[in-house]
This record gives structure tokens, C-alpha cells and sequence, in this order.
């Protein structure tokens, strides 16, 4: 297996080098371990993704994940590859994560791409926001880290089927805007904080689509 390489950078964005991801996460839990925060951080991406009806696909992450398992999540979450963009990034996730494809355009091209494809064929995503420090709270061995990225939140349309590829999930679960937002609160120690955290600041987007 070809390791995944990530780029680096300091707190303040400064570009430190080339790490492999496996040694750059496990230098990151030492780092919190010991000193109570991460002194460096990657570039991340970060999709919830909807069928044209405005139900939104929660991912649930395996048991055997080392951080969140068993916590229901956005729909896909991962790291962007040295020489790759965000956007790319994206569409190599959807692919080897719930294996389907995905069209990223741009905020003004998104409604009329949704409204020109058949959907059950391609998925269409477009990036909502970007965070230079954005600080992901998680769960290890019961013990609460928190990881640094820079990362993009990105909003999509999808009605075809959805496979697992490579066991990173347990499964996926449909809900309503309404639905999710009265699990969360009702049982918020079933979700991941980026999810509670993506419906909180951008539920106006997950919607139902106009026809």
C-alpha cells in the first residue's frame, strides 16, 4: 500500500514540509497528550451530503476506528493529499469512501448543475466555507483531543446508491433537517462535534431541492 503523504503546516499557516499521515497523527496525539494542543496542522475536507429531498446522509464510523467510533458523522471527512486540491480531494474521497462519483462547481454554477444532471448518475457538491484554524474535537480511548486543519465544508446532492469501500463506516442513516436536529439534542453523546457543529451553522442550507 502507497503511504499517504500530507503537507504540512504550523499554526499560523506556514508551510513545514511533507509528513507521511500515519506518523503525522500519531505525533499529534503525543503532542496533545503531553502539552494540552497540536503544534501543527493539514488540509482537510468535510461534506454533508443530501438526496434531491433534502434528507441529509449521517455516516456512522466504525467501531473499529481509532477516533469518534461508533459516533454518527458528516457523510464524508478526510485528509488532502500532498499536490492535491481541496477539491479533488473530494471527489477522490466520495469515490473510495461510499464509491460514487462527484462534480465540484462553483457557489454560482451549483443550482442549475443539480438541476441539469440526473443525480442518481453523479453527485454535485460546492464548497460553503473555509477555515484556516478549524478545531476538531474527538474522542480517543475516552479521552477528549482536539485536531487542527485547515479545512473546507462542502454541501452536496446525491440520489443514487451509496457503497462502502473501505470499512472506515458501519453504515449510513437517512434523517430530515428536523429529524437530525432533535437527535442531537436529545442524544448529543451520539454525534461527532463536527457534525453537531456543520447542522448548527449551516442548516439553512440543507434543504429540500426546487424543482
Amino acid at each position: 500500500m502507497i503511504k499517504e503523504k500530507l503537507e504540512i503546516y504550523s499554526l499560523k499557516g506556514k508551510f513545514l514540509g511533507v509528513m507521511d499521515r500515519k506518523v503525522f497523527h500519531e505525533q499529534s496525539k503525543r503532542e496533545f497528550f503531553k502539552f494540552g494542543k497540536v503544534f501543527s496542522k493539514v488540509k482537510t475536507v468535510r461534506l454533508v451530503l443530501m438526496n434531491s429531498n433534502g434528507m441529509i446522509y449521517i455516516q456512522k464510523r466504525s467501531l473499529l476506528k481509532k477516533d469518534n467510533a461508533g459516533l454518527y458523522d458528516k457523510t464524508i471527512g478526510g485528509h488532502v493529499p500532498a499536490g492535491y486540491t481541496w477539491d479533488i480531494s473530494l471527489v477522490k474521497e466520495c469515490a473510495e469512501e461510499l464509491g460514487f462519483p462527484i462534480a465540484v462547481v462553483p457557489k454560482e454554477e451549483f443550482i442549475k448543475s443539480v438541476k441539469s444532471v440526473d443525480l442518481k448518475v453523479i453527485g454535485v457538491a460546492r464548497e460553503i466555507d473555509l477555515f484556516k484554524n478549524f478545531n476538531s474535537l474527538r474522542i480517543v480511548a475516552k479521552k477528549f483531543f482536539i485536531q487542527p486543519s485547515i479545512a473546507k465544508i462542502y454541501l452536496g446532492y446525491y440520489d443514487g446508491s451509496i457503497q462502502f469501500k473501505d470499512g472506515e463506516s458501519s453504515g449510513i442513516e437517512v434523517f430530515s433537517l428536523k429529524e437530525l436536529l432533535k437527535e442531537i439534542k436529545e442524544k448529543p453523546e451520539k454525534f461527532t462535534e463536527d457534525i453537531k457543529f456543520i447542522v448548527k451553522n449551516y442548516k439553512r442550507y440543507l434543504i429540500k431541492l426546487k424543482k
